[in-house]
């Protein structure tokens, strides 16, 4: 059976770089564009039934910028991986397009060949961060920052810890599952008790907590290959 290409979204309001942009990844075998808007508000009202393996969105547009797309999007029981790409892209942003929701926050300037394998990490691997954001996120993650979660790391059981670190390292469900010696229904399991007891949205915010925690040190965390 042929594999099922990855499905991708674009919102952008630049309708020529939508289009460059679609025609660019449509070239790679491994995805699909299969819903392109030029505004936040169209793409909310257009997808209520769609459903996109990854979005790929600008952070500032005429109507209905990223940051409500990213708000909406929260509030939904969706696995859609969200990757912001914007012409303002600034590292000070990194902490809070994380808590918003981004599953990676990228520069306009980045390579297209680049963008690709950013599309692959976030889909296979639910994050994607580069050298630079990573020394960022150190700086912004110190102990003066409130905690964001109810939990405690002690409150996290051994096997909770151990699956968390694995998220760290990029693996995927099968490969913790396989790691461990557990289902990947376990795995899964854990991950969204996980979520629960770290009241984060999503794999990026589980990173976060690692390293806010000291469960990890943000040196161990595994970056994408250049």
């Amino acid at each position: 059976m042929k594999n099922l290409k990855i499905k991708i979204g674009i919102v952008d309001d630049d309708l020529l770089f939508v289009q460059l942009l679609k025609n660019y990844i449509d070239q790679d075998e491994r995805y699909e564009v299969v819903l392109t808007s030029t505004s936040g508000q169209h793409f909310l009202n257009e997808t209520k039934n769609e459903s996109l393996d990854v979005l790929i969105l600008d952070l500032r547009m005429a109507n209905g910028d990223g940051l409500e797309v990213m708000s909406a999007l929260s509030q939904k029981e969706t696995e859609t991986k969200i990757i912001v790409l914007s012409s303002f892209y600034r590292r000070s942003f990194m902490g809070q397009m994380l808590k918003m929701g981004a599953h990676a926050f990228l520069s306009k300037e980045i390579e297209l060949e680049e963008l690709l394998n950013v599309m692959h990490a976030v889909y296979h691997h639910g994050h994607y961060f580069s050298d630079e954001q990573v020394e960022v996120m150190r700086g912004q993650l110190s102990n003066k920052l409130p905690e964001f979660h109810a939990y405690s790391k002690d409150d996290l059981t051994e096997r909770e810890i151990d699956v968390l670190k694995l998220v760290c390292q990029q693996m995927s469900t099968k490969e913790i599952a396989d790691h461990l010696f557990i289902s990947p229904k376990t795995v899964e399991t854990h991950k969204t008790n996980l979520m629960i007891k770290t009241c984060v949205k999503n794999m990026a915010g589980l990173v976060i907590y690692a390293v806010q925690n000291g469960i990890v040190n943000a040196h161990e965390i595994v970056l994408l290959d250049k």
